[in-house]
């Protein structure tokens, strides 16, 4: 990550849309799937706000990121975050973390198996990681490469890497079903007019950010009742 875009991060995860609804969205897969008390770990914290939120639920946080700027903001914000490469084992005692966050991460990585295998390693018995991807590789495009990204995922690709790693999969499924007519326009234009690159978090009014949150919160519904079947993002639920 640049630290442009961490400055831009730390602007807007308090209430842009995009980012609030995935924390909510985390948050409810956590409840189900592994409640708080117990240690969260998170990998690659950004600007720190979704630990921050983990926290307030009466989890017990630690984090790591490869990034020196992202841990000292951290840790300027209280919370125990350390540098560290995910790919490499981590140094956190096996078999000990109720949970596991990996929020738009192992697409940064070249090896996510390796990552996902220290995931299994740390999750206690009972434990769930929750991980959080962007969806189509037919989507990949500028902003995929400015940040970094190896690949886009489908919902079979996460599986396949999850069970290589030895993770079981709890829950699979696509999100932000309801932005993707306006995403694929968009790469569709990119694509004729390169030069006319749209910034990847756009502006919007305040009633234009209620009104995606409340078609966010309609979504989550959906998630836990029947299902989305296609969406900009895919989030999996994995246990040992």
């Amino acid at each position: 990550m640049q630290v442009a875009h961490l400055e831009n991060l730390i602007e807007l995860e308090e209430h842009y849309w995009w980012h609030v609804a995935k924390r909510e969205l985390v948050l409810s897969l956590l409840a189900e799937y592994a409640p708080p008390p117990g240690k969260l770990v998170e990998g690659g914290v950004g600007s720190a706000r979704n630990l921050l939120a983990f926290q307030e639920k009466g989890y017990d946080v630690s984090g790591f990121d490869c990034m020196q700027e992202s841990v000292a903001y951290a840790q300027h914000r209280g919370l125990s975050v350390s540098l560290h490469d995910l790919a490499t084992p981590w140094p956190v005692m096996k078999d000990s973390v109720r949970a596991v966050v990996l929020l738009d991460v192992i697409e940064h990585i070249a090896d996510p198996v390796a990552v996902l295998t220290h995931v299994r390693e740390v999750l206690a018995p009972g434990g769930a990681a929750v991980i959080t991807v962007p969806a189509y590789q037919w989507l990949f495009g500028d902003w995929d490469t400015a940040l970094g990204h190896y690949r886009r995922y489908t919902c079979g690709l996460l599986r396949s890497q999850a069970e290589e790693a030895g993770l079981k999969v709890l829950r699979l499924s696509h999100w932000n079903a309801f932005t993707l007519p306006a995403a694929v326009a968009v790469r569709g234009v990119q694509k004729l007019r390169p030069a006319e690159r749209a910034a990847e978090f756009p502006a919007v009014s305040g009633f234009t950010n209620r009104l995606l949150l409340g078609c966010a919160a309609a979504e989550r519904w959906m998630l836990q009742h029947v299902g989305v079947p296609c969406g900009l993002s895919v989030v999996g639920v994995f246990s040992k």
